[in-house]
């Protein structure tokens, strides 16, 4: 199943796809630099891994037009590593995280996804589109007058080409900016900065190694912990990536093959020479905007990327940065939300805190996992508060029978469960206490504890207690853990609470 594809996924979107792979390749090549630069290896191990990546997960990816390669987000979490250990350690660190991703896939983890609010998703985006525009802005410091030109006229041609008739609909206005800029930046001579400034590019292909460490439990106590937090990071940013593209796409993917995919993307690459990477979100943006739809993009951008590095590397290290800054501009300015902030006025303010809060949280740390974690966590807390104060209960006292019912409407779980205690009233002269729950859905074992303090502590005082109108689901949980029917249990559950 991971190697099967849709003869469409190939074939479907043929010019689409060159087109845009090519305009991937050119924007890869300085992003796969610098993430190497900051895990504190030699550039060819980002260009490697990038290559690598981007061709494996073509064909073994769950999600076509999404773009994989190495990324800022894996690179910090190896400076350490390679610091301590070495480069042959990260190789090894690599392919122990592309099994842990493949193990993730086949445990169905993908499917955690549906876990993530969209309120979390926005805060992801948007803060991601500000880390975007953020790393292109040493490019802009301390420059000459020429750069803010060049990237004004970048800029202008990428949303202005689109306009002109025939061809602006044809060729992807980023690759028209790249050339044109490249082309002007060469004819006059210009003292820019440029791809070839970034740092040396390999004069080889990369050929199949295996790393060269000891084969030990010492070893691998080494590397299971880089490779834990990769495979955390990579999956998330892969799984968020995903569904980012669904949207733009009106598609669905495969999560669980998203997994499997980078698992097996990152086994290859540790094999090559490459380091740890994943879904890129900015890649996979351009890729999309620039009509990449298929598996095909991503092949062309691999190979295409490789193929610039080591063959026409005199030709790519003459492209001015600017242009790629003009690009990643583009790109921060389509990924931001800008919906969202009509929206502040619009969404609850739980809502508005969980987006916010992921956000400023991503782009303090640096880190998308801790800014999904808090998001995600929030989101649960905020439902949780929300659902629980749903529950309510309806009181019904008959005096000629001594009969008292509690009508109880909602769900109760955790966080509702000591309310549902409090509206019980424990001092009522009734002789008979009737809780009727067809209403009510009990979720967890906090439910039923509670539950069982209610009848018990009623009976204590001698009264008669009946439960009835449990449905499938509640009466299932009662059954299981419910202790008021137990004698043996009564005394222990009063004394706990």
């Amino acid at each position: 199943m991971l190697f099967l594809s849709k003869k469409s996924d190939w074939l479907g979107n043929i010019r689409g796809d060159l087109l845009a792979g090519i305009v991937v390749a050119l924007a890869l090549v300085p992003e796969a630099i610098a993430f190497s630069i900051i895990a504190g290896v030699d550039p060819k191990v980002g260009l490697y891994a990038s290559f690598t990546i981007a061709v494996t997960i073509a064909f073994v990816g769950g999600r076509p037009g999404m773009i994989s390669a190495a990324t800022g987000a894996m690179a910090l979490l190896m400076v350490t590593l390679v610091k301590d250990y070495g480069l042959e350690y990260l190789f090894a660190t690599t392919i122990l995280t592309g099994v842990l991703q493949i193990l993730a896939g086949y445990l169905k983890l993908g499917s955690l996804m549906s876990f993530v609010s969209q309120s979390v998703i926005t805060g992801f985006v948007n803060a991601l589109a500000i880390l975007i525009f953020m790393a292109q802005l040493p490019e802009l410091t301390n420059v000459t007058w020429y750069v803010y030109a060049m990237t004004g006229l970048g800029l202008g041609i990428i949303y202005l080409f689109p306009y002109v008739p025939k061809i602006g609909k044809i060729i992807p206005s980023p690759l028209v900016c790249i050339l044109t800029l490249t082309a002007i930046s060469s004819g006059m001579g210009l003292d820019i900065r440029t791809v070839g400034d970034m740092g040396n590019l390999p004069d080889s292909l990369p050929v199949f190694l295996i790393p060269s460490i000891p084969f030990n439990l010492e070893t691998l106590f080494i590397i299971f912990p880089y490779a834990a937090g990769l495979t955390v990071v990579g999956l998330l940013e892969s799984l968020m990536t995903a569904t980012i593209v669904d949207d733009h796409t009106d598609t669905e993917s495969d999560k669980n093959r998203v997994c499997k995919g980078q698992g097996v993307a990152n086994i290859m690459t540790g094999f090559f020479g490459g380091m740890a990477g994943c879904a890129m979100i900015g890649q996979s943006i351009i890729n999309v905007t620039s009509g990449g739809r298929g598996r095909l993009s991503a092949l062309v951008a691999g190979t295409f990327l490789i193929t610039m590095v080591v063959f026409l590397s005199d030709w790519l290290s003459i492209i001015p940065m600017a242009a790629l800054v003009a690009v990643m501009i583009m790109v921060s300015i389509g990924t931001f939300s800008w919906k969202s902030i009509t929206n502040l006025k619009k969404h609850p303010l739980s809502t508005n805190l969980v987006m916010l809060t992921t956000v400023g949280v991503v782009v303090g740390t640096h880190n998308l996992a801790y800014g999904v974690f808090v998001g995600v966590l929030m989101a649960a807390m905020f439902f949780a508060n929300k659902i629980s104060h749903i529950m309510y209960i309806d009181k019904k006292e008959n005096t000629d029978l001594g009969e008292k019912v509690y009508n109880v409407n909602g769900q109760v779980f955790f966080n509702s469960a000591d309310r549902f205690i409090r509206m019980i009233d424990f001092k009522d002269e009734s002789k008979k206490v009737i809780i009727n729950l067809e209403k009510a859905h009990f979720w967890d074992i906090s439910a039923v504890a509670a539950l069982d303090k209610i009848v018990i502590k009623l009976r204590r005082q001698g009264k008669k207690v009946e439960v009835i109108g449990l449905n499938e689901a509640t009466q299932t949980i009662v059954d299981r853990f419910g202790l008021y029917d137990n004698p043996q249990e009564a005394d222990r559950i009063l004394e706990s609470h």
